[in-house]
């Protein structure tokens, strides 16, 4: 399937029904979830529930980039941003120094790339830098989720990774970064034990890929 093929599919909102049935499976699956109708209102969710001070690790993505959280928590001097602390350090001489700092904050916020019906989680990685923090490292995980990336199950999910949100990050990669990217890594939330520990905010526009 070509990416223009699959555009109209993996970009069509979800309507009320499967939204409201797909909350309720992340429900019972441990993942506190909201809804809300716009980019500005998930935005201002998440300055609610993030408290002034919060040590807050934002990964890279393209929905938090297009609603202006990341320059929110970098740049606003509220919070105790790891983002730039992080950028700043030696990749040469302070590797591990580097993954403790980026696996183990008190929040991180950042998005998905697909969500089952029944309440699973998908999240794609190249390098995987962000994977042991949402799967266990960080003490609060925010995602914000545009609901066109709410998929019938596991199948259309890694359907929708491979055919649709791969040539967008991969294209993204190669201008950001002069170089491509890859499907390396993918973590499955099936369930999340801690009960708080991770937030989902759907919101009812296109965001990100």
């Amino acid at each position: 399937m070509s990416l223009k093929q699959s555009e109209n599919k993996w970009d069509k909102l979800a309507d009320k029904k499967r939204v409201e049935k797909t909350i309720e499976a992340l429900k019972k699956n441990g993942v506190d979830t909201y809804f809300v109708k716009t980019a500005s209102e998930a935005k201002k969710k998440l300055l609610e529930i993030t408290p002034v001070g919060s040590e807050i690790m934002t990964m890279t993505s393209v929905t938090l980039d297009s609603i202006g959280i990341t320059s929110e928590i970098n740049n606003s001097k509220k919070f105790n941003a790891i983002r730039d602390k992080l950028y700043s350090m030696d990749r040469n001489k302070q590797k591990i120094e580097m993954n403790r700092l980026g696996g183990a904050h008190e929040y991180v916020i950042g998005s998905v790339h697909a969500v089952t019906e029944d309440g699973k989680i998908l999240i794609a990685s190249n390098s995987g830098s962000q994977l042991p923090s949402y799967s266990y490292g960080a003490g609060k995980v925010i995602w914000i989720v545009g609901t066109q990336k709410i998929v019938k199950n596991i199948d259309e999910a890694f359907k929708r990774i491979y055919d649709y949100t791969f040539p967008l990050e991969d294209a993204r990669a190669k201008k950001a970064y002069g170089m491509n990217s890859n499907v390396s890594k993918i973590l499955i939330v099936n369930k999340e034990i801690q009960p708080g520990r991770i937030i989902l905010i759907f919101v009812d526009e296109v965001l990100g890929f």
